[in-house]
């Protein structure tokens, strides 16, 4: 916990209510304290159910009782968002504690995903193709969000409740079947489990550890390289070329970014389609990026071409 509250300063814990964010928001409220920490709380009411203002507000409450401070009932419009369901609140989500976090100069805001929940991340990746970066997980920490319980497994968590006589929130929508993360935890890692014995769910989780370990190396040596290449002209395809495979793709995909082209719409064949513009170019036209980018091939750099 130490490792995750940090040396100093204010900490916010988001809790829904449901049995890991409300374990974690009950060991802050102890510990915090005792390293003289400052730790809050924020609860999220996406208004997507029935009653949902009347919970957040009874968490809120029981936040004030174990001496969170401060607490806020963060309410957000999940309606317009670009992607399915799951995806706009956990943008809205994360853009609200972050609002928080800010709006009450904290560091660090904890969340309460487990080991399980890493589990169902990286089962999640291997069907989508996600490559290094998907297996690679929920990180520890990221920017103000930081994982303390990814080592900690969701029946943990329940005990943790029931020991400390804390009535937890089963969010319906874990085991609503039109949502994709709730069939792989109620069906398809149930199934793994079954078959290869109870090991499955940490060693998913040790796989994705060990994965962001290459990631983050990989990523800092395409930053390098990145840096190295760049011309005013331009990314010297030469230059390009000549960095393995790895490298390249990931130097591309910081390219794109930088040119403008969003994160969450920049996909795999975006990246593959500019390296064609390196290594498998017979005279092509550029292509398009998101957010109307167009990056071509001119006197033998990679250029964002105006339309």
């Amino acid at each position: 916990m130490r490792r995750a509250l940090g040396p100093s300063g204010s900490v916010l814990v988001a809790c829904s209510g449901g049995a890991d964010s409300l374990a974690l928001a009950a060991a802050t409220a102890f510990v915090a304290p005792r390293l003289g920490i400052r730790a809050g709380l924020v609860t999220v009411d996406h208004g997507l159910q029935d009653g949902s203002a009347a919970r957040a507000a009874a968490v809120a409450e029981w936040g004030r009782s174990v001496g969170l401070d401060p607490v806020e009932v963060a309410t957000v419009d999940v309606g317009g968002r670009p992607g399915g369901p799951e995806a706009a609140a956990r943008d809205a989500r994360y853009e609200a504690l972050s609002s928080a976090a800010e709006r009450n100069t904290a560091g660090t805001v904890l969340l309460g995903h487990t080991r399980d929940d890493q589990a169902e991340t990286v089962l999640l990746a291997l069907a989508r193709g996600g490559g290094p970066r998907g297996l690679s997980g929920m990180p520890f920490r990221k920017g103000v969000f930081v994982r303390p319980l990814l080592d900690v497994t969701r029946a943990d968590t329940r005990k943790a409740c029931a020991a400390l006589g804390l009535a937890a929130w089963d969010d319906p929508h874990n085991a609503d079947p039109a949502y994709t993360r709730a069939r792989v935890r109620a069906d398809a890692l149930p199934a793994l489990i079954a078959a290869l014995g109870p090991a499955v769910v940490a060693n998913l989780a040790r796989t994705a550890a060990l994965v962001a370990a290459d990631v983050d190396y990989l990523d800092a040596a395409a930053a390098e390289a990145l840096a190295a290449v760049r011309t005013p002209a331009g990314l010297p395809v030469p230059a390009l070329a000549a960095l393995p495979a790895a490298i390249r793709s990931r130097v591309l995909h910081a390219w794109a970014k930088e040119l403008g082209a969003p994160g969450s719409a920049l996909a795999h064949r975006h990246v593959v389609a500019l390296d064609a513009l390196v290594t498998a170019w017979h005279g092509q036209g550029p292509t398009s990026l998101p957010d109307g980018i167009v990056v071509g091939r001119r006197e033998g750099h990679l250029v964002r071409v105006a339309l």
